[in-house]
């Protein structure tokens, strides 16, 4: 088969996958593997080929990720359960003050809690967030909104737990403490520089609390009720809310997190001892991501038995299992596709177009990233399938598939809008109007996105 027919099918193929998306609101899922099967079948693979592939292409994502992202999923439910992320922008506000809060927040939402599935961590900390915009002084709302949106879509895309850096990782066979290390590495200026220019340009006129902002009404936090007096029944065993009260005092903010700290130290130490050749075999089994996160839910329950009560450490797994079913599956499904992607050729005929210059490559990853999610509307989805196409000319140009994958997620960050559920839970739970939340949401996660592949290149040089 030729290669402009190879070609030509890869892009009806994909773009069929947007259509069923976008116009006739099928599922992902059944859209990515509605695609992958076309394009195996239109590229003549064969049935029996294309069956292999796909489910051959599913299978190997998830044995790379799979209990990684069940693993981390079910941490942040418990956390979540735990209270432990409102305790922890109180902690915020108190250490850093009102000023500096939005650059406290936002890097420690994208860096630390990645392991919360992203709408439940929008949930939990936007009303608070909203809650502490007028400490912060004139345009507190534009500027909470933004460090939110910022951090949550730079998080799931190049922080190890976040979903789509695990996805990233295993379609493009970057291990992954690299992954997490390269991704640390990027995350901290990429969120400080973008919260500063939006910051910037909201300081200069281009916020307007009438039109941008809704009628301001204060969220209410979670009340805690106070403990029974001596003369009432005695603290439940069993996780009531008497039980919550006690144990909740009794417990303080780090050993809530230190589970969670303890995985990602014991994935960075892993990632450093494979840099340096040094094996040590004890290190390296604690140290291997799978077993570093199991280590860290296992504590985290722990606590949380301890915390809460058993009953609703149960509740938060339960809960977690829930939403780890739908990102395990749509996860796969992209893995299907980028294989029946790869076996079809495109990567060899791509990379007869590619100099030995990594800035190209990474553009247009970068670009493909970008017009798939302005399309789909999904910062995962555009990542994964981007990567996919483009895995196979790593090899061929000598590009270091970190560096793929870095850019892959940040071009997924161009231009979140109106498809995206991230965007109708900032505008409602933050009190923006649609034109604020385009500002705040689209333009400062796409800011994100620029100055992300701005440092990605050079990034690509150097290290």
């Amino acid at each position: 088969m030729s290669d402009m027919w190879i070609v030509i099918n890869t892009v009806v193929a994909v773009l069929a996958v947007v259509v069923f998306i976008v116009r006739f609101h099928f599922n992902p899922v059944i859209s990515l593997v509605l695609g992958a099967a076309y394009l195996g079948l239109a590229t003549k693979l064969g049935v029996g080929t294309t069956v292999d592939t796909i489910t051959g292409g599913f299978g190997e994502i998830m044995a790379e990720v799979g209990l990684l992202i069940a693993f981390g999923v079910l941490m942040g439910s418990v956390l979540q359960e735990m209270n432990a992320i409102q305790r922890l922008v109180g902690t915020l506000l108190r250490t850093f003050g009102p000023k500096r809060l939005p650059y406290a927040l936002s890097l420690t939402i994208a860096t630390l809690l990645q392991s919360i599935f992203l709408d439940v961590l929008l949930v939990i900390s936007a009303p608070l967030a909203r809650n502490l915009a007028p400490k912060i002084g004139k345009y507190g709302t534009a500027r909470m909104a933004t460090a939110l949106a910022i951090a949550l879509e730079c998080g799931i895309v190049f922080m190890v737990p976040g979903v789509a850096t695990l996805a990233l990782a295993g379609l493009l066979g970057v291990p992954l403490g690299k992954m997490m290390i390269y991704g640390l590495i990027l995350i901290v200026p990429v969120v400080v520089l973008s919260v500063a220019v939006m910051s910037f340009v909201f300081r200069h006129g281009w916020w307007n609390e009438e039109k941008d902002e809704q009628q301001i009404v204060v969220v209410p936090e979670p009340v805690v009720p106070e403990p029974a007096d001596s003369d009432d029944e005695p603290l439940e065993t069993g996780g009531g809310v008497a039980q919550k009260v006690r144990t909740e005092k009794q417990t303080s903010l780090l050993v809530l997190l230190s589970p969670l700290l303890l995985a990602l130290v014991l994935i960075a130490i892993g990632a450093v001892l494979e840099v340096a050749e040094i094996s040590i075999p004890v290190v390296e089994f604690i140290a291997s991501p799978v077993i570093a996160l199991l280590i860290g839910l296992v504590e985290t329950c722990l606590i949380g038995r301890y915390h809460v009560g058993q009953a609703r450490v149960e509740k938060a797994l339960a809960r977690g299992f829930a939403e780890s079913g739908q990102i395990l599956i749509l996860t796969g499904v992209g893995g299907s596709l980028a294989a029946v992607i790869n076996e079809a050729g495109l990567g060899d005929i791509l990379g007869q177009y590619f100099t030995a210059s990594t800035a190209a490559p990474l553009l247009m990853v970068w670009v493909i990233a970008a017009a798939l999610h302005i399309a789909v509307g999904s910062v995962t989805i555009s990542a994964i399938t981007s990567a996919g196409i483009l895995a196979p000319v790593a090899p061929l140009i000598g590009l270091d598939p970190v560096f793929i994958a870095l850019a892959a997620g940040a071009g997924s960050l161009f231009a979140v809008h109106v498809t995206s559920n991230t965007f109708w839970l900032l505008q409602s739970l933050m009190g923006q109007s649609t034109r604020g939340t385009l500002k705040t949401c689209s333009v400062g996660v796409s800011v994100a996105s620029v100055i992300a592949i701005a440092l990605i290149v050079p990034m690509s040089w150097i290290l």
